[in-house]
């Protein structure tokens, strides 16, 4: 028996193994293998439609893969053994899960009758992870970190899209998680906006926090990613170094994508 390579003794952050996903007769995700090591940043790219946002909703178990499993941390997700089958965890279980997963979206989803202090402190809370005091302390610190400081006592309709991108932000770190998803976190912004957000995310990237990232900003996927996926009907066509996915695509849809949008 020869023994395991550094590299397969690493850690692994996220393991995506053999995910299948479909609606109807559309099938969204067609054998998904994606390995993620601790604070690697990997950045998803692929045309609209192409399945990179049901990717991270089944990581968390937004959604349900058909075939196939997510384990985070070397813990599935969502799922148990039983035997050589995978049995569905309670829905407090999974909760419970999703807790170490963090998850920005498109479109904040922030709780329009709380101020920004309270959408940043109420997970912590009702996790039982903190205290209220503790949870509101960590969540000044946590705005402060991405510029919003001053705006604690704001609620969402009083700020601009990019202010509640990063609110959404703190909000993720605050259960401090393995791992964060973002899912397109720009999309929704002024072009104007973009930046301020960019900032945060860039600052995370470069703190050691794992992060995969589905994005359509192209510049940016190739300032701060470790690693480049791109992904076209279901499948990761091909994925590597930013400069040799970007400059030197293997595949010939991964040049006529990037021939696109570049």
């Amino acid at each position: 028996m020869t023994a395991a390579t550094p590299a397969e003794q690493a850690p692994v952050a996220l393991e995506v193994h053999n995910v299948h996903k479909w609606y109807g007769a559309h099938r969204v995700l067609d054998g998904i293998d994606l390995t993620v090591r601790p604070g690697e940043v990997t950045v998803v790219i692929g045309p609209s439609g192409s399945g990179k946002s049901t990717l991270l909703r089944v990581i968390n178990h937004l959604e349900k893969p058909e075939i196939g499993h997510v384990s985070v941390g070397g813990e599935l997700i969502g799922v148990r053994r039983s035997g050589k089958r995978l049995k569905e965890l309670s829905e407090r279980a999974i909760l419970a899960q999703r807790g170490r997963i963090g998850f920005v979206f498109q479109n904040f989803n922030l709780f329009p009758h709380l101020t920004v202090l309270d959408n940043v402190a109420a997970a912590p809370v009702a996790t039982g992870r903190l205290t209220r005091s503790a949870a509101q302390e960590l969540a000044r610190d946590l705005l402060a970190r991405v510029g919003l400081g001053d705006r604690t006592g704001a609620y969402p309709r009083q700020l601009s899209g990019g202010q509640q991108q990063r609110v959404a932000i703190a909000r993720a770190l605050a259960l401090r998680p393995g791992i964060i998803l973002f899912d397109e976190p720009t999309s929704a912004l002024d072009p104007e906006l973009v930046g301020e957000v960019l900032a945060v995310i860039r600052d995370l990237a470069t703190s050691g926090t794992t992060l995969v990232i589905v994005t359509h900003e192209i510049g940016f996927a190739r300032e701060v990613a470790d690693r480049i996926v791109f992904v076209d009907g279901g499948r990761i066509v091909e994925q590597g170094p930013p400069a040799d996915v970007l400059d030197h695509p293997r595949h010939e849809r991964t040049r006529d994508f990037l021939s696109k949008v570049l």
